[in-house]
């Protein structure tokens, strides 16, 4: 495959060397590729990062995440928690405009009001919208306008993170005039730094910059780039390709296609390109995991021993290095990812001790893995080297396991239907505290409202859950989630395999770009140099 991959590489950059000048040359264009398309530009269905990165260019919140993972302003310039974390007062600016288009007066973005966010705050929750992100309401009691510059929510009861939740793009203002057109979705309109202009699906995506666009660089209105193009081509080895040749300035993560090429085995970029391209590596709120059903009815969903028999050993140190050359840490802690302020990196019970494994193998009743049936491994297509080497990892303590490969859409319904007893599963976080993790093993509300896929109940957890949540102190609060994380931990409810890592590459003449743990796309500062 190696060789495959540098013959086209070669042809590839010979045969692009004569390419003709650029349009639009003397603009700042910034390029990257989106490999798994986008369905929709409305802001109330952007549920995953390829529509998240699109809305938030396009879109602005209440409040948004800076690159340190605090809470800080955007649309609203201060606000107020009061009545014991029930009410937040939002003050919001007064200089912020929708993008110009038809449906305003004129043609002129109008300016943006406190009854904006009372219009799309109720567009989530309205049923023929229905927006996947209407669970972010589910506490809010009321939300609405004082007078143009004053937006009150109430909530049902004290939720600490809910202001972290704010900045997720479900809560993006769009006007009402134009929001519950069909066209919004596919021509939308917001106060953005870049507005829409062209959209051929899964083919090209152009975003203009915004003239009107509200913050400053000092005395600079932003952005500083001209315009975002936007390609879909799925290949990611064609992806690289073309962000080797020049033609993309971005690309993000790291593909079995072109990891090699880019990367030495202890994850460092490779000598021959590191006078050419830029490399970003941070931790990511992204944990890749093995999950068990604990309702079902394969022997392990009632055996614990056996579950920490498979989880002890799993060879993490070998599984990063060799599939992820070192892009990512072991999992060996905690379900709360490294980069949250509750992550657990005292806690080793899953640690690989192939010993200790045996033993468990033995406590559980299955000595050498004797009188097991072959237990099923559901995953996707973009797994099965992770699989397939968990599979071997396994059959040295005598268990066998059979990999069943299901499309991605097709893996999620068996997931959400209870009908798997082992899947691989991943979680990236709505929004930045752990709250958001320790949430999918709470067994109230009906298993969270379908979060808790694993079925996992225990009074102690959901008590601890329900205080944690109410907790203003926040050195108590994380004490409270480092027990509930080993209360997963001890009862191997998951087996965490990687706490992952965000890795960008980028063009020298790209600058001024940040990001933060939770993998956003800020381009509002960025500078592309000819």
């Amino acid at each position: 495959m190696r060789f495959v991959f540098l013959i086209s590489l070669y042809f590839f950059l010979f045969f692009s060397s004569c390419k003709k000048p650029e349009r639009n040359a003397s603009l700042q264009i910034f390029r990257y590729n989106e490999s798994n398309g986008i369905n929709s530009l409305d802001p109330a269905f952007a549920n995953d990062k390829a529509s998240i990165w699109v809305c938030s260019q396009i879109f602005s919140t209440l409040v948004k995440m800076d690159d340190s993972m605090n809470v800080s302003p955007l649309i609203a310039k201060d606000w107020s928690i009061i009545d014991s974390g029930r009410t937040y007062k939002f003050i919001l600016r007064d200089d912020i405009y929708f993008h110009d288009h038809d449906v305003f007066l004129d043609g002129k973005g109008r300016k943006v009001i406190a009854s904006d966010f009372v219009f799309s705050f109720n567009r989530l929750l309205d049923s023929e919208i229905s927006s996947p992100g209407a669970w972010t309401l589910n506490n809010v009691l009321e939300f609405y306008a004082i007078d143009d510059t004053t937006f009150v929510i109430n909530l049902k009861d004290p939720f600490v993170p809910f202001i972290s939740m704010l900045s997720m793009q479900y809560f993006s203002v769009v006007p009402y005039e134009y929001a519950n057109n069909t066209k919004f979705r596919s021509h939308p309109i917001g106060t953005g730094p870049f507005k829409f202009q062209y959209w051929k699906e899964g083919v090209k995506l152009v975003l203009r910059k915004n003239s009107n666009y509200f913050e400053y660089d000092k005395d600079i209105r932003l952005p500083y780039l001209d315009a975002i193009s936007i390609t879909f081509a799925k290949d990611k080895q064609s992806e690289f390709l073309s962000f080797l040749q020049g033609d993309l300035d971005m690309i993000s993560g790291i593909d079995i296609s072109y990891k090699d090429e880019l990367l030495n085995r202890d994850g460092t970029l490779k000598s021959k390109y590191q006078d050419k391209l830029e490399m970003q590596i941070l931790p990511f709120l992204n944990t890749e995991y093995l999950a068990f059903n604990i309702d079902g009815n394969s022997e392990f969903s009632r055996n614990s021993d056996l579950r920490k028999a498979m989880s002890l050993a799993i060879d993490k140190d070998k599984m990063i290095k060799y599939l992820r050359n070192n892009v990512g840490y072991k999992g060996v802690f905690g379900f709360v990812p490294i980069g949250l302020n509750s992550y657990f990196d005292s806690l080793d019970i899953f640690e690989y001790d192939l010993d200790k494994s045996k033993q468990f193998l033995i406590s559980s009743g299955y000595p050498n893995g004797k009188g097991l049936a072959p237990i099923i491994l559901n995953t996707t297509d973009a797994y099965i080297d992770l699989s397939e080497y968990i599979q071997h990892e396994l059959k040295k303590i005598g268990i066998n396991i059979i990999i069943e490969v299901n499309p991605t859409s097709t893996h999620r319904e068996l997931v959400n239907n209870g009908t798997v007893d082992l899947y691989r599963a991943s979680w990236i976080a709505d929004y930045p505290d752990p709250e958001n993790y320790l949430a999918l093993f709470y067994s109230g509300d009906n298993f969270n409202n379908g979060l808790n896929k694993t079925h996992f109940s225990s009074k102690k957890y959901d008590s601890l859950y329900l205080s944690s949540i109410q907790q203003e102190n926040v050195a108590l609060r994380n004490n409270m989630y480092r027990i509930m994380d080993k209360i997963i931990i001890d009862s191997a409810v998951v087996i965490p395999l990687y706490y992952d890592q965000i890795v960008r590459f980028f063009q020298k003449n790209i600058s001024n770009i940040t990001v933060n743990s939770q993998n956003s796309l800020d381009l509002v500062k960025v500078v592309k140099r000819d």
